[in-house]
């Protein structure tokens, strides 16, 4: 198969099993960030206050308030390390290295401390199996700089297809973030209507879930997969969607995840990853629709608009 010829900048390769541990720690280090952030910003509708967003260097919580500041951080995996910006004019940072969640999280605390920023947060991770708690945390202790760098390439190349893919609706929609929770890049559109309460759910769950939704977004390795891929799934899911077929052609449903599915190293390795990818998004959101009732012609920008 010819390779596309900009692939190895734009859609580097991730091994899963390479960069996994690197992975696990970061989604630990994302997690004291992101809970920062949950902490100081009203509750927005499905936990819209709480996501991080790509920026030209990495990740970041764009601001948030502080008494009379404004302050933000980043993840930068371009000189891989964290800054603090504050409206006052400080500003500081850490080194991102190989370093335990536990020494992480105590040096973040001092570096917070240093801007006088004082917040208080859920010292537990979220999402995860067997969470330990952060200032306990000496096993996750990976950080590859190559590794993050590539991550992050690839979240800067997907953010730009979803933004394509989301303007392309006129409904309800939420921005393309990255959940520190679940540690994916995602975009949500929504039907308009309540969903079904689903029995047992916890508080996260049933905000998250309220309303309709049809979501798509990248899993760097992680999420049950083991691998990195492209996913999209409907909440709740209507009778049949497993049986569609969407595009392109090695895409397919996962059984078990409830989720379509096209493996990130089909993309990179194929003539147009970019295309491969808009149409992955496009046609199991319109499967999904289509058999869920959804008022398409309303809700979306026709291309002679």
């Amino acid at each position: 198969m010819k390779a596309h010829p900009s692939a190895p900048e734009l859609w580097p390769v991730l091994p899963w099993e390479e960069w996994k541990e690197t992975a696990t720690t970061l989604h630990m280090w994302m997690q004291i960030v992101g809970k920062t952030r949950l902490a100081l910003t009203p509750l927005e509708n499905h936990w819209w206050n709480v996501p991080l967003y790509v920026t030209p260097r990495g990740l970041s919580t764009r601001s948030m308030p502080h008494h009379d500041d404004l302050f933000d951080i980043e993840f930068d995996f371009v000189n891989h390390q964290l800054s603090v910006r504050v409206s006052s004019g400080k500003s500081n940072s850490i080194a991102l290295r190989p370093q335990s969640v536990a020494a992480f999280y105590a040096e973040y605390l001092d570096l917070l401390g240093q801007l006088d920023i004082a917040v208080k947060i859920n010292p537990k991770p979220v999402e995860v199996a067997s969470p330990i708690p952060f200032a306990e945390d000496r096993q996750h202790a990976s950080y590859d700089k190559d590794s993050a760098h590539r991550f992050w390439r690839i979240l800067q190349r997907s953010d730009t297809i979803f933004k394509r893919f989301r303007a392309g609706f006129l409904g309800k929609s939420s921005p393309v973030h990255f959940f520190w929770g679940s540690f994916d890049l995602a975009v949500t559109r929504f039907s308009g209507r309540p969903a079904p309460p689903r029995p047992g759910a916890d508080a996260i769950t049933r905000e998250a879930y309220s309303h309709e939704v049809i979501s798509a977004g990248f899993w760097p390795g992680n999420g049950g997969f083991g691998a990195p891929a492209f996913y999209c799934y409907a909440a709740p899911e209507p009778a049949g969607l497993a049986m569609e077929r969407v595009r392109p052609e090695r895409a397919f449903y996962s059984h078990d995840l409830k989720e379509f599915i096209l493996k990130y190293d089909d993309v990179r390795e194929g003539d147009s990853p970019d295309s491969a990818v808009l149409q992955f998004l496009e046609s199991s959101y319109e499967a999904a629709a289509n058999l869920a009732g959804w008022d398409r012609a309303a809700l979306e920008r026709r291309s002679n608009a």
